[in-house]
């Protein structure tokens, strides 16, 4: 599971999950309202959060499709 942290910076782009629902590692983070910008937003926040750099060719619309997909991701970089 991910840390608090993982789980605010996520919850800040997906507008559509109202604040009492929790998110679950496998929620579709596009049906929340995560959108194209909203991936640019968080790429960018998390790579200064985790002090990482997400790497061009790794990216792709799967490694935003749910939160375990994309915090798998994350803890690759570290």
């Amino acid at each position: 599971m991910w840390d608090e942290q993982f789980d605010i910076l996520l919850r800040k782009q997906m507008s559509f999950l109202p604040p009492d629902e929790p998110i679950t590692g496998d929620m579709e983070m596009r049906d929340f309202g995560l959108d194209s910008l909203g991936m640019i937003e968080l790429l960018a926040v998390l790579e200064s959060a985790y002090d990482v750099h997400f790497r061009d060719e790794a990216l792709s619309l799967e490694i935003f499709k749910t939160p375990d997909v994309l915090w798998d991701s994350l803890q690759r970089l570290r």
